[in-house]
């Protein structure tokens, strides 16, 4: 039961979770030297009743007295500084950063929703990262597409989201498919990941996902925009929720389903909605919050409004419902 802060975070995490300063506190390292200059702070923070252990966990298991090996996780003296502002949050805290840094993201689709999603995962150690995009960057993308620059343009989008990624966040694994995602590949891809988010803007692919998503048990983080509004919800069959099939049993016929290059688009909805769903993805992989499962968050930017619409299963879903009939992708 003891309470493992890092050196680095002793100073911004002691107050949160020793409030009482005359609690009686040993400190220990691995030899005791880290321990004592710990010790030394805590007395010089208000701490009175602080002890090192001499010898530190060396001599603990020389003397072969008990203890329980945890996980254990070597942060840098560049992730204790990137990650600070974060760890100290209860809900996060080391063992939550851990997860982060080890967790496994796919983001299809690499323009509006894509950017801002990659972006503030890798931000936020997500570790690693699959992007899967079969485009090249176009000038007509930067206005919402805010992964890519003007100097990427005819740049392959996976590699321009990679190296954005990484010159933010080096610590990030990104694995990068140049294709797009098809009833060939979805099964394969989408299984090596703990969670998927989808970026995409056309009915085609928002159907294999959900499916995919469904047969391999993988929680699929859903966003879409249209002018000025967007959706955010988050399928996962585990917990016992609809699907996307369940919301729409059959896309739209396509002269009501027009694209961004034929309706247009408000920019910034993109970054909105994008960030809403890396949000329930970092929920996700901590397991924290009450994710969007069930609930539908919509946003009209014009009215600066929030609505959650309730969604149930559909008895008669062609997928999750009591005599599906869709069994492969």
């Amino acid at each position: 039961d003891s309470v493992n802060i890092p050196r680095g975070f002793l100073e911004i995490k002691i107050e949160s979770t020793i409030p009482e300063r005359n609690t009686p506190i040993i400190v220990y390292c691995a030899a005791g030297v880290r321990s004592a200059m710990a010790a030394k702070t805590l007395k010089e923070m208000g701490y009175n009743n602080v002890s090192s252990m001499t010898g530190g966990f060396t001599k603990w298991k020389e003397e072969k007295l008990d203890f329980v090996k945890d996980e254990l996780f070597n942060f840098t003296p560049e992730q204790v500084s990137r990650y600070s502002r974060q760890v100290i949050l209860p809900e996060v805290g080391e063992k939550g950063q851990i997860k982060l840094l080890k967790s496994k993201v796919l983001i299809v689709g690499a323009g509006g929703l894509g950017s801002p999603i990659g972006y503030y995962l890798a931000a936020a150690g997500v570790g690693n990262i699959g992007i899967i995009d079969n485009d090249k960057v176009d000038l007509s993308n930067l206005h919402r597409q805010i992964i890519h620059s003007t100097s990427d343009i005819g740049k392959p989008k996976v590699l321009s989201a990679k190296e954005s990624i990484n010159r933010l966040n080096p610590d990030v694994n990104v694995v990068t498919y140049q294709d797009r995602l098809n009833s060939e590949n979805a099964i394969e891809i989408i299984s090596q990941y703990d969670l998927v988010i989808d970026g995409t803007d056309n009915f085609t692919t928002k159907y294999l996902i959900n499916d995919a998503c469904y047969f391999t048990g993988k929680p699929n983080i859903y966003g879409s925009i249209f002018k000025f509004e967007g959706q955010v919800t988050v399928f996962d069959n585990k917990s016992g929720s609809p699907c996307y099939r369940c919301l729409f049993p059959t896309p739209p016929p396509p002269e009501l389903a027009p694209n961004c290059f034929e309706v247009g688009v408000l920019g910034v909805l993109a970054g909105v909605i994008g960030t809403l769903q890396s949000v329930e993805a970092i929920k996700l992989i901590l397991g924290k919050g009450e994710p969007l499962v069930g609930k539908v968050l919509i946003y009209d930017s014009l009215n600066t409004s929030f609505r959650n619409l309730k969604v149930k299963n559909d008895p008669k879903c062609s997928l999750c419902g009591d005599n599906k009939t869709i069994n492969q992708l």
